[in-house]
């Protein structure tokens, strides 16, 4: 999508700014909707967790545990964990608020949550109660520039990660990368990189190590960036081409980007960063509404070892018309292959596109239809998000010698934006829904859709089926908002997504 009127920032501040939303120590609840007592809070049933087996997920030596580090959970940005989550079980629903979005979710050794709020003038890294939600520490990012907020721009700080010292990783708007140690209850900046020299004003997409523990980054107008262990920077700049997403990062050395034109493999060669391999995809013809630029809206998913055929393989999506399409490719460095090992089409046609990254899954992958998404600002003469085209997907994949097919699709389901996420140990998928007014659980008759609350759910479904088990309302109106933030669980099984006015966190109770 295209970047949002500046009157659009000023609303959404507006109307986020409530008394009691200034940072304090104290976890102050988003405020709720009258209108939400119209509705059945809770359908479906609880689940029974049903395993299915781990993923091949090599542990990182420089970042923090797998499930814990950045917003799509390891280094081959899997999405998925294996641990508790919820399964529905009288859900309880807590609320900070921030009237910032706490999107990213890490937690340090502890178990505490390490977060980065970015709000209308900047962002904020802070450590929080993963129970009470309570400030336990902040530290301020540099502010932004006026007039450059966005609610589609996700540079400086929307993506971080904590590495292996429960130290933050943060890029920020000024061209800095800091990294910020959580000592105690306190946060101290440790060590300012700076790249501005670089990046030239452009914004710092996302940064992560390597296997060999040097710092890449990637900015939003194509430059690929690596500080090697002297702290000297070396830049590659991919002409013409825009980074919208972060990137991923296997054991072999190979660090995986994907543009707007292009998918890549960088290696280090004779102490700079080296393309190995370009392979284009089909970027269709428009950015599609739900997006936010013309191309994958996918940040790279790696799937099985470096030392399985092929070096393992790589998963986006492209951007074709009239319908995306999966595709999977080897990511050695031999090369991905003339033809993708995958290339399966998704969703409506004419009506689909994808702002989040894949979902590794055994045997497949998992895709949500982001289309219609344009932002959280009221659509027409509601006062409700716009309505987006349904759509959840399975395709089950054969990595060992190519071919794929549709195992489940899911057509009613509608997610905005949310980087939803798999759990491998209960067997459910969590995504972050907003159905229509019409389908909206009431417990009487319908509210005309000018009159319906903005409501916003945590849903699971079924991995096997990818029918629906249970849906749980969180909240209604801006302030419950996700943006695309993730989903993110916690180590007691919690779940926590970020929103337009802070964070919110899902737990079963007895």
């Amino acid at each position: 999508m295209t970047l949002l009127r500046r009157t659009g920032a000023v609303l959404i501040g507006a109307v986020l700014v409530l008394p009691g939303a200034a940072q304090s120590a104290s976890a102050v609840p988003a405020p709720p909707d009258p209108r939400d007592l119209l509705l059945n809070p809770y359908v479906g049933t609880p689940a029974v967790a049903k395993p299915l087996p781990k993923l091949t997920l090599p542990q990182h030596p420089y970042m923090a545990r797998n499930g814990a580090n950045n917003i799509h959970n390891d280094a081959y940005q899997s999405d998925a964990y294996y641990g508790p989550g919820p399964l529905g079980q009288n859900p309880k629903i807590a609320s900070t608020m921030y009237a910032n979005e706490c999107a990213s979710v890490t937690f340090d050794r502890a178990g505490r949550i390490v977060t980065v709020c970015v709000g209308l003038t900047g962002a904020s890294l802070k450590v929080l109660d993963p129970t009470t939600l309570k400030e336990i520490a902040s530290f301020s990012l540099p502010p932004r520039k006026p007039g450059t907020f966005s609610f589609t721009n996700f540079s400086g700080g929307g993506y971080f990660y904590l590495d292996h010292l429960d130290r933050a990783v943060v890029s920020t708007s000024t061209g800095h990368i800091f990294v910020i140690a959580v000592k105690g209850d306190t946060l101290t900046k440790v060590r300012d990189i700076g790249v501005s020299a670089v990046t030239a004003g452009a914004g710092i997409q996302s940064a992560l190590p390597d296997w060999a523990g040097r710092l890449w980054f990637v900015t939003t107008d194509g430059l690929v960036g690596m500080v090697d262990s002297k702290g000297k920077v070396h830049p590659h700049q991919l002409p013409g081409e825009v980074i919208a997403n972060s990137f991923a990062i296997d054991e072999s050395g190979g660090v995986f980007v994907v543009s707007d034109k292009a998918l890549y493999r960088f290696d280090v060669s004779k102490g700079k960063p080296k393309v190995t391999w370009r392979k284009t995809y089909d970027r269709g013809s428009v950015v599609k509404p739900g997006q936010v630029s013309q191309g994958s809206g996918t940040t790279p998913t790696l799937i099985d070892s470096a030392k399985s055929k092929g070096g393992g393989s790589i998963a986006i999506t492209d951007n074709a018309d009239p319908k995306m399409n999966i595709v999977v490719f080897r990511r050695g460095k031999a090369g991905p292959g003339s033809k993708p090992l995958c290339k399966q089409p998704i969703f409506q046609s004419g009506q689909s596109s994808d702002e989040n990254s894949l979902i590794s899954v055994p045997g497949g992958l998992i895709a949500e239809n982001n289309y219609g998404y344009t932002g959280p600002l009221p659509a027409g003469a509601t006062l409700r998000s716009p309505t987006t085209t349904p759509g959840l997907v399975r395709v089950n994949v054969n990595y060992k010698s190519g071919g794929c097919k549709i195992a489940w699709s899911n057509t009613t389901t509608r997610i905005p934006s949310s980087v939803s996420k798999a759990n491998l140990k209960t067997g459910l998928i969590y995504g972050y829904t907003h159905p229509s007014s019409a389908e909206l659980p009431w417990k009487v008759a319908a509210l005309p859709e000018a009159l319906a609350p903005d409501s916003w759910f945590f849903t699971a479904f079924d991995i096997r089926t990818g029918k629906q088990v249970w849906s749980q309302l969180v909240g209604s109106g801006l302030a419950f908002n996700n943006n695309y933030a993730p989903i993110s669980l916690g180590r007691d099984g919690a779940a926590y997504v970020g929103t337009l006015g802070g964070l919110v966190r899902i737990a079963d109770t007895p």
